[in-house]
């Protein structure tokens, strides 16, 4: 768990293989604005050789918004999108906005099978795997970004459980349930773009933004801009939750 103190609460969750510490650079340029938390879901990071639940990983994220005063604006990528959705979905009272990134794509037919083949070849070669995703990181991102991608461990023997529990969860259900502001980021060449207006028709108050020119992995590569939407979203959903006042720690 990674946490300071000031402003709206966020906590921060990781996609699928890697850990909590992907987020590192975002959370050190954010600095003491906002108290931040970014838990490791089961089967990740600290959490490795746990088996993965979409049930689990909501309870982790729950559990780390509560250390953080009990609301929270949530911000995930891909994995850590779908967990943010089912958290803002079954916790309402306790999630003020989602920041939902690289996540509205429906794993079913052709897609799911193909998502379904290449986690099981992960997990068969584990090492393999993680080898290969480490070389992949320092080809797309930038050294920050790819040391922190890496730095908690890689764990892709837990794909697919994370596969399964992706397809049968309905995200679309959890953002009908949840009122709250909901940010649909993607990047332009996102293959999990492919259902992002039935996901936004879902929303009851919901938004799209597209990143030009980024992929599933590049939105991460300019933290400065990832982080100022991260800091737009906050700033909007503590005008609708203090108004004119700030949250305790923000003055």
């Amino acid at each position: 768990m990674e946490s300071n103190e000031a402003g709206l609460p966020i906590v921060f969750v990781h996609g699928t293989r890697v850990s909590a510490t992907m987020w590192r650079p975002v959370i050190h340029a954010i600095g003491r604005r906002h108290p931040t938390a970014a838990p490791d879901l089961p089967g990740h990071g600290k959490l490795r050789g746990e088996p993965f639940s979409l049930p689990g990983a909501v309870e982790a994220v729950a559990e780390a918004v509560d250390e953080l005063g009990g609301r929270a604006l949530l911000v995930g990528l891909s994995l850590g999108g779908y967990v943010a959705i089912a958290t803002a979905g079954a916790h309402p009272d306790r999630v003020l906005g989602a920041v939902a990134m690289g996540c509205t794509a429906l794993p079913r037919g052709l897609f799911g099978a193909v998502y379904r083949g290449v986690a099981r070849l992960a997990a068969g070669h584990p090492q393999e795997a993680d080898r290969l995703s480490a070389f992949a990181f320092r080809r797309v991102l930038s050294r920050a970004q790819a040391h922190a991608m890496v730095a908690g461990g890689l764990s892709c023997e837990a794909t697919p459980g994370v596969v399964k529990a992706v397809r049968e969860m309905d995200p679309l259900a959890s953002l009908s349930a949840y009122p709250g502001p909901v940010w649909l980021v993607n990047g332009e060449r996102d293959h999990f773009r492919r259902n992002e207006r039935l996901f936004l028709r879902a929303c009851r108050d919901g938004r799209l933004v597209i990143r030009p020119g980024c992929g599933h992995l590049t939105s991460l590569t300019d933290t400065t801009a990832l982080t100022r939407q991260v800091l737009d979203a906050a700033a909007v959903v503590t005008a609708r939750t203090y108004g004119s006042s700030t949250p305790e720690g923000a003055r």
